[in-house]
């Protein structure tokens, strides 16, 4: 069997590599359908920071396919990868094409596979922040319905599923009202004609497990930037929705001013796009440290040493859940609502003030419950490729 990733972006990256490792392990066993993958690079993310500390860090192969796009706007670096994605799926001629998250890569490689009739399978499929204005919640709802697999990573993704109509929950001929890791959503009153949807867990919880004791051992990051665990804030921003509104942007940074004025450090690894917004908007940065984007095991490390993070990322929400450390989300909304039930996350906006009282305030949840599985989401995934050829191309 072989398959076709399509990765572009550093969070697909990350999701990627237990993926890869999963289908590594499912090779070396006797007796499971062998997958040869064919790994794509889109090239939507392309600087070294943002791209290849990736790739070294994380052991992934060399892209077999690296197509070069770079940035551009939506309609221009979509069309770019629709049409290079096409070429590599007309010589490869896939059994399949995986998709990851909610990039322009995500819908470009969804949209391609699609019109060649080649089964697509989604992962991190289901998500939705309800938001239109976001480019990501048009790629994550256009890719699932490209989609004839959908790996769900948690049972809230399978009941947004089930609400457009996706289709009824299936585990071994029996009809169930949820479904946790491993159990069956089949569209089409339970057919093998529609989307087949499984809950696998979340792949990034998979990654976060693999590779947080390597960071421990390798990562100098809050050495080298001269910082104590707990006794700083984390802060990421990239979202187009905060950084391409001055008034956001600048509310956002007053923010972290305010927090940093108050005795406590701010540290920001500052996504290219938040570098260009801020120049263009001559929004002075003032008491907050701005450092250059870094690489997965810094990242981690400096997650799990924060007393507090602040993002409008759903991977860093998410990572800060993992290690239990509190997260004030820039925005109005998440697609990981279960952040903000367990207690672990406040969603604060773009307001200064706002933005301040929930990082002054905010207070640790209970223990962290696994609702983004156990682990082995990634295994999970393979499992079910690795069976595609008996499900059938839907």
């Amino acid at each position: 069997m072989k398959i076709v990733d399509v990765v572009g972006a550093r969070p697909q990256f990350i999701k990627l590599a237990p993926v890869l490792k999963a289908i590594q392990k499912h090779n070396r066993e006797a007796g499971g359908t062998p997958i040869r993958e064919v790994l794509v690079h889109t090239g939507q993310h392309y600087d070294y920071e943002m791209s290849q500390v990736f790739f070294d860090e994380l052991g992934l192969k060399v892209p077999d396919h690296h197509l070069g796009v770079g940035s551009g706007t939506h309609a221009y670096q979509t069309g770019e990868m629709l049409k290079r994605v096409e070429e590599v799926l007309l010589a490869e001629r896939p059994d399949a094409v995986l998709v990851y998250g909610d990039t322009n890569s995500t819908l470009a490689g969804a949209l391609a596979a699609a019109k060649l009739h080649i089964p697509v399978a989604h992962v991190e499929a289901g998500l939705r922040s309800y938001n239109r204005r976001m480019p990501e919640e048009h790629n994550r709802v256009l890719a699932d319905h490209c989609s004839d697999i959908l790996f769900c990573p948690t049972a809230t993704a399978v009941e947004n599923l089930r609400r457009e109509g996706f289709g009824n929950v299936l585990n071994g001929g029996r009809l169930l009202p949820r479904g946790g890791p491993g159990e069956l959503f089949l569209s089409g009153h339970a057919s093998r004609s529609g989307p087949l949807a499984v809950n696998t867990g979340d792949v990034m919880y998979d990654a976060a497990l693999l590779y947080a004791s390597l960071s421990e051992k390798k990562s100098k990051a809050l050495e080298e930037l001269g910082l104590s665990p707990r006794a700083y804030a984390l802060a990421t921003l990239h979202r187009a929705e905060n950084t391409d509104r001055v008034d956001r942007l600048a509310g956002i940074m007053e923010g972290l001013e305010r927090i940093a004025a108050e005795g406590l450090p701010v540290v920001l690894p500052a996504h290219p796009r938040t570098r260009k917004a801020l120049k263009e908007a001559g929004i002075g940065v003032r008491g907050v440290k701005v450092i250059e984007p870094v690489s997965y095991l810094d990242m981690l490390a400096l997650e799990k040493g924060a007393r507090v993070i602040i993002t409008d990322s759903g991977g860093v929400q998410k990572e800060a859940f993992f290690f239990m450390v509190p997260c004030v989300t820039l925005r109005e909304e998440t697609e990981w609502v279960e952040t903000v039930e367990a207690g672990w996350n406040v969603l604060a906006g773009w307001e200064p003030e706002a933005i301040q009282q929930a990082a002054k305030g905010s207070r640790q949840g209970d223990e962290a419950t696994p609702v983004y599985g156990d682990g082995h989401a990634s295994s999970r995934i393979v499992s079910f490729l690795s069976m595609f050829t008996n499900i059938g191309r839907v």
